[in-house]
């Protein structure tokens, strides 16, 4: 179901079969945001796992950006916007329990959203862990100072070992912090959401999926 959080940015909510459940699950999407790629995965971790999943777009207002645009335009999000959205997403959910996961840019608000303190785990798949160069901005805080204000243990990270995105020293950096880290080797970005992706592996992702879903459901 479309929905809108108080921001006004747009969400889709999902509740299992039987009605709202007492466990919630926030989605963030990667950089493209919102499409039928998500819509579908909220409803498939409503309907397999029996939460309640909410997701939100990224880019509010600026949905038909295309990929380049929103490279570019990364150095613009803030993360008191983002974070918001983030926990008003939760209580969308109607639960008190509420895990969080994320992919690419949204991986890297999972980590940033430590800080919260509203999340009890969060997984971060392939999730930068300190922000990008290009897209640094006065909103812009550093994932691993969030970890240090929150619950760092409470994070599982999906990470490919051959992402330029998640150099192997950020990843030592993320892992020292207390965080559990999955290393898959030989995997590229974006090898677990989307299997239109050429670097997609698919034994890998139903290892990724398996370990995630256990990690949030503990």
């Amino acid at each position: 179901m479309r929905t809108g959080l108080p921001s006004g940015t747009a969400a889709e909510l999902v509740h299992p079969a039987t009605g709202p459940s007492s466990r919630g699950l926030v989605v963030i999407p990667d950089i493209m945001g919102m499409r039928p790629l998500f819509d579908d995965l909220v409803a498939r971790l409503a309907i397999q796992q029996g939460w309640s999943v909410a997701a939100f777009e990224l880019f509010p207002g600026r949905e038909n950006l295309e990929v380049a645009d929103r490279l570019a335009a990364g150095s613009s999000l803030e993360d008191d916007r983002v974070l918001g959205d983030a926990v008003a997403a939760a209580d969308l959910t109607g639960a008190e329990t509420v895990g969080i996961l994320g992919f690419c840019m949204g991986g890297m608000y999972v980590l940033k959203a430590v800080a919260t303190g509203r999340f009890d785990s969060h997984c971060p798949f392939y999730g930068m862990i300190r922000v990008p160069d290009q897209w640094r901005g006065d909103g812009q805080g550093e994932p691993l100072d969030a970890l240090a204000a929150g619950d760092a243990a409470s994070v599982l990270a999906v990470i490919g070992a051959q992402d330029a995105w998640t150099p192997s020293d950020h990843v030592d950096e993320l892992e020292a912090t207390g965080a559990t880290v999955l290393r898959y080797v030989g995997a590229d970005h974006g090898f677990v959401h989307d299997p239109s992706r050429p670097a997609h592996r698919a034994g890998d992702a139903a290892d990724a999926w398996r370990r995630v879903v256990d990690w949030l459901a503990t």
